[in-house]
């Protein structure tokens, strides 16, 4: 890809409302993900086709014809490639059509962008025979995705699912500082309603789950955000100290 990074995997996400595939297209081109997209079932037939997804994202309701149809029809094919089924439908006999014709998850509306791309990633992980490790790291933390558990210094931590998301959104972007707005919008999804107080709220809760009587790794970069890596020096954390005593 002359020198650029190279994607994690090509996703073609089908669905008519266009609020959604780029919504969605959006947050996955931010993990890493290469995107396609297409409105109606003859437009991703043609997209498979022609962009040779490794997994699609699929809409249950077509204009034109069903997300069922699309799946049994790039079967018939013979493209076996993984589907994730997204749809408002949450009928248990809806699941189990969809998983019938080939399907390999549903993802009921209104959904999660996380929960979709951690969807996404486990769909993959168990369809492609090269997939990588479900586990994230950084110095002596170990986050398990599949497992939904982190570990310090191979102590677990009780974390809530907020600051599981929290911690794992920092631990991606290791090394960055992210910006409170960042934070909310991939932790507390695009359309929270609340102030920027609860980004402070639950980093404090973080501190204490995985820096105390440790290496401080959580860092306070005033007036911009926050950033997990090492100390660089011992003022890091006398300020990480004072940050948590500010927050009591």
């Amino acid at each position: 890809m002359n020198g650029e990074t190279r994607p994690e995997a090509r996703i073609l996400v089908v669905d008519d409302e266009a609020a959604i595939t780029d919504l969605v297209g959006l947050a996955l081109r931010y993990e890493g993900f290469e995107v396609a997209s297409a409105a109606t079932g003859r437009a991703a037939l043609a997209a498979a086709a022609d962009f040779a997804p490794d997994l699609l994202v699929l809409d249950v309701m077509l204009p034109d014809f069903t997300g069922l149809d699309v799946c049994s029809r790039l079967r018939s094919q013979g493209m076996r490639v993984p589907v994730v089924f997204l749809t408002a439908r949450d009928a248990t006999e809806d699941k189990i059509t969809g998983l019938t014709v080939g399907g390999d998850d549903y993802v009921t509306k209104p959904f999660s962008l996380d929960e979709l791309v951690a969807r996404i990633r486990a769909v993959l992980r168990r369809t492609r025979p090269d997939a990588e490790e479900t586990r994230l790291g950084f110095a002596d933390l170990v986050i398990d995705e599949d497992a939904h558990e982190a570990r310090r210094g191979g102590e677990p931590m009780d974390l809530t699912p907020t600051e599981f998301k929290l911690l794992r959104y920092l631990t991606v972007n290791a090394g960055r500082v992210m910006s409170k707005a960042q934070i909310l919008d991939h932790v507390w999804q695009y359309d929270f309603g609340g102030g920027d107080n609860v980004v402070e709220t639950y980093i404090s809760y973080l501190r204490k789950k995985v820096d105390r009587d440790r290496v401080p790794l959580i860092h306070t970069v005033r007036g911009v955000g926050y950033s997990l890596r090492l100390p660089r020096d011992p003022r890091d954390s006398r300020e990480a100290n004072l940050d948590e005593q500010t927050a009591r």
